[in-house]
C-alpha cells in the first residue's frame, strides 16, 4: 500500500512546512493538536467552499436550471450546513434533527428536501410547519401522513422516490437502488403514488427522485438511474440523488465532478424535458476530502504485527468497522515512507482497527498521526463507546483556526441521566 502520494489525499492546499510539519488550511497540525487536543477533526474551509462552487458550476454550465443539494447526513454539523448554504447549495435533510441544525445554520427551509424511509408524524409536522420545500415521498404511508398534516388551502410539494433497479458496485450497506431496497417505490407503485398525489387537495407532485447508492466510482452507473425515472413521464423536477465516490486510498480513482456532471447531463439531454429542473445531492463527495483527523500515538507494540495504537478509533470513525473502508495515514512530522504497521484504536473491541498495513516512518509514543479523507460520515456516526468523548471539529483557513464543535466533556456523558428521586 506504500505510495509517496499520501499528501495528495489531504485537503487541497495542504503542504509540508519548512521543518517538515504537515499543514492543513495553512495551519500546522502540531499547533492545532496543542490548541485543541487530540483526536481532532480538521476541516480545510477553503477546500470545502471550492468544492461547493465546483459542483454548482459543473452542473449549471451544462444544465442552467439545475440545483445542488448537499446531503447533510454526510456531515450534519451546523457549521458545514452554513457553508453549504452560504455557497448557494440547497440542503438534503434526512430527518427532523437535520432540519433543526439546518435552520440553526440559517438555511432557507424552502431550499430543503426531506428524505427518509420511515418518517414520523413529528418529523413531517416539523417539515410542514417550517415550510420545507420538497418532501420526498418514499412510501404510501408518507402520503397518508401528509394528507392528515397539511392544512386545507395549502399545497406541499413532493417528489416520489423511485427504485431504479440498479445493482450498485459498492458495499451492500450503502447500495440503495437495487430491487428489494428499503428505499423508494418500484416503478409500478411509483406511478400509483404519483397519480394519488396529483389527485390530492393538499399535495403537489413536482417530480421524481432516485438514488443508486454511495461511493460509486463509475459515472455511467450513476447515470443509469436517469432512464427509469424519465420513463415515468414528464415532470418539472428530476432529482438524481448523489453517490459519487471519493479517493480514500491510492487504488481509488473517482471521476472528477466535471466528468460526473458531463455524464449525467448527457444522459438527461436524451431523456428529460429541456425545461425541467435537475437536482443532484452530493454528500460524501462534497465533504470527505476537505477534512482529516489528527490523533496522538499512545502505544507501539511490536510482535507478529506492529500495532500502533492511537487515542481515538471507532468512536470517531466507524467507516472501517461498518463498511470495511480503507483509509491511509501519515505522521505529520515525517510525511510518507516507513515500514508497514497496523493502526488500531483505543476501544475495547478487536474490530477497532483503523488501518491495516500502512507505512509510517518510525512511529513512537507521543507522535501525531493524521488520517485524511474523514470528512464524510465520521462525524455523523461518532459515538461515546467505552465512555469516549466525541471529538471536536476545527475549521482551518488561511492559517487561522476556529472551533466549530467542541469536544464532549465528562459532564456530557452524564447529561441525559435522570436523577434518582429524593428520599425513600
Amino acid at each position: 500500500m506504500s505510495d509517496p502520494d499520501v499528501l495528495g489525499l489531504f485537503p487541497s492546499g495542504s503542504r509540508v512546512d519548512g521543518d517538515g510539519m504537515l499543514t492543513v488550511g495553512g495551519c500546522r497540525l502540531d499547533d492545532l493538536a496543542a490548541e485543541f487536543g487530540t483526536p481532532v477533526m480538521v476541516v480545510a474551509e477553503d477546500a470545502l467552499r471550492q468544492r461547493a462552487r465546483d459542483y454548482l458550476a459543473a452542473f449549471r454550465d451544462r444544465w442552467p436550471r439545475s440545483d445542488v443539494a448537499f446531503a447533510s447526513k454526510a456531515f450534519p454539523c451546523t457549521a458545514i450546513q452554513r457553508v453549504a448554504t452560504e455557497e448557494g447549495l440547497h440542503l438534503d435533510v434526512a430527518g427532523g434533527g437535520e432540519i433543526v441544525t439546518a435552520l440553526s445554520a440559517g438555511a432557507d427551509p424552502a431550499r430543503m428536501l426531506l428524505h427518509g424511509n420511515a418518517k414520523t408524524d413529528e418529523e413531517l409536522e416539523l417539515a410542514v410547519a417550517e415550510g420545507v420545500g420538497l418532501v420526498v415521498v418514499d412510501n404510501f404511508d408518507d402520503i397518508d401522513r401528509l394528507e392528515r398534516i397539511v392544512e386545507p388551502g395549502r399545497r406541499q410539494a413532493c417528489l416520489v422516490r423511485v427504485v431504479p433497479g440498479i445493482e450498485a458496485d459498492t458495499h451492500a450497506a450503502v447500495a440503495t437502488g437495487h430491487t428489494g431496497s428499503k428505499f423508494g417505490l418500484l416503478p409500478a407503485d411509483a406511478r400509483v403514488a404519483i397519480d394519488r398525489i396529483r389527485r390530492s387537495r393538499v399535495l403537489r407532485c413536482d417530480g421524481v427522485h432516485t438514488h443508486v447508492g454511495s461511493q460509486l466510482l463509475d459515472a455511467d452507473q450513476l447515470a443509469a438511474a436517469v432512464a427509469p425515472v424519465a420513463e415515468l413521464g414528464s415532470f418539472d423536477v428530476y432529482d438524481f440523488g448523489g453517490g459519487l465516490g471519493v479517493r480514500y486510498s491510492y487504488t481509488d480513482h473517482p471521476p472528477s465532478v466535471a466528468a460526473y456532471a458531463q455524464t449525467m447531463i448527457e444522459r438527461a439531454r436524451e431523456l428529460v424535458p429541456a425545461g425541467a429542473r435537475i437536482i443532484v445531492e452530493p454528500g460524501r463527495s462534497m465533504t470527505a476530502a476537505a477534512a482529516c483527523t489528527v490523533y496522538r500515538v499512545t502505544t507501539v507494540k511490536h510482535g507478529a504485527v506492529t500495532h500502533v495504537a492511537v487515542d481515538g478509533g471507532m468512536g470517531d470513525n466507524l467507516e472501517v468497522s461498518l463498511y470495511g473502508q480503507r483509509f491511509e495515514a501519515t505522521l505529520p512530522a515525517r510525511v510518507g515512507g516507513g515500514d508497514e504497521v497496523t493502526v488500531v484504536g483505543r476501544h475495547c473491541e478487536s474490530g477497532d482497527q483503523l488501518i491495516d498495513g500502512v507505512p509510517l516512518a518510525d512511529p513512537a509514543v507521543g507522535d501525531l498521526l493524521a488520517v485524511p479523507v474523514t470528512g464524510a460520515y465520521c462525524y455523523t456516526m461518532s459515538n461515546q463507546y467505552n465512555g469516549a468523548r466525541r471529538i471536536p471539529v476545527v475549521f482551518a483557513a488561511g492559517g487561522d483556526a476556529r472551533l466549530v464543535v467542541r469536544r464532549d466533556t465528562w459532564a456530557d456523558l452524564l447529561s441525559r441521566d435522570v436523577p434518582l428521586p429524593q428520599g425513600g
